[in-house]
């Protein structure tokens, strides 16, 4: 008998007493094996906030609102998940059906990027997987890919774009502005971007797909391209499945433009005092 026994129930069972009273190992390993794994205890974490939370929400909710009203423009929420491993290697999650993983993913040999465009008030969304990163160039080469089907389904010349000002989409990164303005002018659209308050992208709509997205895949295996494909194309949301496409063209991720040539960009750029880092509003007329 161990040294430390296991403060159990067990004792009000008349079956057991002190001296039969399994040591605290031997109940762990039974616990184990009927799947009765320790759970951590979940910390709440402080909601972390700026000075100007509240002002980025409520000018966000008023953006937002007045693009879902506005017959000529649509609202886009965009956002990447963090790289998949592809192989065979668990996920987490339950699977009714028994499915056996490597118990380490230290030999991956391909990943995948996902990225998405999720459109609120209508429920389209697009799925894009890409084996490099998802980069200012890579979010706009998918926009401009998807606009065309957008703009003849809906009608729109105003596009609103909700983002959490990740690395490669925020509104200072000199290569995203720019592609930005070049897709408006090309497009003749007005562009706004309306980004959510740092430490909150949980709010960004896209999230909720992305949650619909890992419940879909929970428990699976994504051991090859053609499965994480095939995944992704079967998941729904409010009824609706994704258009799912691999982009094939690896990108260089950090490009920078120079303040000389960014001076010509920035001249159709309106940024809202105060709140310059979260709202502007790109306009056609750049001449290239």
């Amino acid at each position: 008998m161990d040294d430390y026994f296991f403060p159990s129930p067990l004792l009000e069972i008349d079956y057991y007493d002190e001296k039969t009273l399994p040591c605290s190992k031997t109940i762990n390993t039974k616990l184990n094996d009927l799947s009765y794994h320790p759970k951590k205890v979940q910390k709440t974490k402080p909601h972390k906030k700026i000075k100007e939370t509240d002002a980025i929400f409520e000018q966000v909710h008023s953006v937002n609102g007045m693009a879902d009203i506005n017959p000529k423009e649509i609202r886009i929420s965009i956002d990447a998940k963090a790289r998949m491993n592809i192989g065979n290697f668990s996920r987490g999650g339950r699977n009714r059906v028994l499915t056996k993983a490597e118990d380490h993913d230290l030999d991956v040999k391909e990943k995948l990027t996902p990225f998405g465009f999720y459109l609120p008030e209508h429920d389209d969304f697009f799925l894009f997987f890409t084996a490099g990163y998802a980069s200012s160039d890579f979010i706009v080469d998918r926009l401009e890919e998807i606009w065309p089907e957008i703009q003849e389904k809906y009608g729109v010349d105003i596009l609103t774009i909700n983002a959490d000002n990740g690395m490669e989409n925020s509104s200072s990164r000199t290569q995203f502005i720019k592609r930005l303005v070049e897709f408006a002018e090309k497009s003749n659209i007005k562009i706004k971007l309306a980004y959510y308050p740092p430490y909150h992208s949980k709010y960004n709509p896209i999230e909720r797909v992305w949650g619909a997205y890992e419940n879909h895949i929970s428990g699976d295996i994504m051991d090859t391209v053609e499965t994480t494909l095939k995944f992704a194309k079967s998941m729904t949301y409010n009824g609706k499945a994704p258009i799912v496409k691999l982009t094939e063209k690896i990108y260089e991720t950090g490009v920078k433009v120079g303040k000389k040539a960014m001076k010509t960009y920035y001249q159709f750029v309106d940024r809202m005092p105060s709140l310059e880092k979260w709202f502007l509003t790109i306009s056609p007329g750049c001449s290239g």
